[in-house]
């Protein structure tokens, strides 16, 4: 669990605009996420603490007994206190749903429904104001289970224009865009799939790039293969967007090795991976993201996050909230999933899906609780960060503190 660097607060010649400071007090047991500021380990946890906000950042954090004077005071009454939950991979911008087919997968059945497909049909044929009241209906959701930042994606338009406008629709609710134009072959190149590695490292990128902060690519055999998925990548670096890659997910495949090469933020799903794999993430600034509800939803083979976490790899949990292979936006839930069934403890599970997702998004402001971090927290209904996974299921998120805004359930 590699922690990252704390950021300082930023300066101003301006004048000071009067903030109102409030201070959270009687803390339980509070995790920062930074070894210095608390036990030592990398959760730096603080018992009996307090934290101290002004306007949208965090300013003082220590014992609850040596808390200074604020405007305000909130007692947590002996509750646990985490940073707020980073999602660093969802997909967001859709519309419909597909019950039939998770029913019947679930039920022993084969499904030929169109899986992707059924969603791209349904998001072309949505208005904007019905994707964005989607995308808000599950930004609500998540919020309430303590989510506080996430990032988001394109990928079921697979048209210049309906890419284009999935992240108008996101950047308006998020900094994190994901251009992924490169989701799967569109419907409508599948007699030419270099045509559309064409379209969508040409004419759609340059539609897509002033809305988006990322680029991804499903590499994978059936969507992207690696040379495809380099041209992609490298085209969107070009256009000053940074990549992300949906890497050894089904299977054994160049995602990994490729994620590296480019420098990608982070390596995404990692279920299928060979010792090279792993020692290339080791060595290298990428993450390695794992998302246990996709495992979960398709009853697939779990990722190994034991072994990865051993060899020193930086690891993030995120939901993969999408209509077809994860449909949950649950946070506490990836958690106690990660727990159970991929090897990780309580404590790694829970920075992975605070400081992890931060290092997954290439961000020092968030996912941790400290001095010049933003002021983005969860209160737990329970006295310690472990009750997440300890009571899987019940909803311990009681209130939440976005950029320093108090969010009650």
């Amino acid at each position: 669990m590699n922690n990252p660097p704390a950021t300082s607060t930023p300066t101003s010649t301006n004048s000071p605009v009067a903030t109102v400071t409030t201070a959270i007090v009687n803390i339980a047991s509070l995790v920062t996420n930074d070894p210095s500021l608390g036990d030592g380990t990398p959760l730096g946890l603080i018992q009996d603490a307090a934290v101290v906000i002004d306007g949208d950042r965090i300013v003082w954090v220590g014992e609850s007994s040596k808390a200074p004077a604020t405007d305000n005071r909130v007692d947590a009454e002996g509750r646990a206190v985490i940073p707020g939950f980073v999602d660093s991979h969802s997909h967001l911008v859709f519309a419909g749903d597909r019950t039939q087919e998770f029913n019947a997968r679930m039920s022993g059945r084969s499904y030929t429904a169109g899986g992707i497909r059924t969603t791209v049909a349904a998001t072309r044929a949505a208005s904007d104001e019905e994707l964005e009241a989607n995308l808000l209906r599950y930004l609500d959701e998540a919020l309430r289970q303590g989510t506080t930042t996430f990032e988001t994606k394109s990928g079921y338009g697979l048209t210049t224009h309906d890419e284009a406008r999935a992240l108008r629709i996101a950047a308006r609710h998020t900094d994190e865009v994901t251009y992924l134009g490169a989701h799967i072959v569109s419907p409508d190149y599948a007699d030419d799939p270099a045509a559309y590695v064409e379209l969508v490292t040409g004419d759609m990128l340059d539609a897509c790039a002033p809305h988006a902060r990322w680029v991804d690519v499903f590499c994978e055999k059936g969507a992207f293969d690696g040379d495809q998925a380099r041209a992609i990548l490298t085209a969107g670096k070009a256009k000053g967007l940074h990549p992300r890659v949906h890497a050894n997910q089904l299977g054994y495949g160049p995602g990994v090795q490729l994620a590296v090469e480019l420098d990608a933020a982070s390596a995404d799903h990692c279920t299928h991976l060979t010792q090279e794999d792993v020692d290339a993430l080791a060595n290298s600034r990428t993450v390695a993201t794992l998302l246990p509800g996709a495992e979960f939803s398709t009853r697939a083979e779990w990722p190994d996050a034991r072994r990865l976490l051993d060899a020193g790899v930086t690891v993030a949990l995120s939901t993969d909230c999408n209509p077809g292979s994860s449909f949950t936006s649950s946070m506490p839930f990836c958690v106690a999933l990660a727990v159970r069934d991929m090897r990780m403890t309580p404590d790694e599970a829970v920075w992975s899906a605070t400081a992890g997702g931060a290092a997954a998004l290439r961000r020092t402001d968030i996912g941790r609780v400290g001095p010049g971090a933003r002021a983005d927290l969860a209160l737990l209904d329970a006295p310690s960060h472990v009750h997440l996974a300890y009571r899987p299921g019940v909803p311990l998120v009681t209130e939440v503190w976005r950029r320093g805004e108090r969010i009650a359930r």
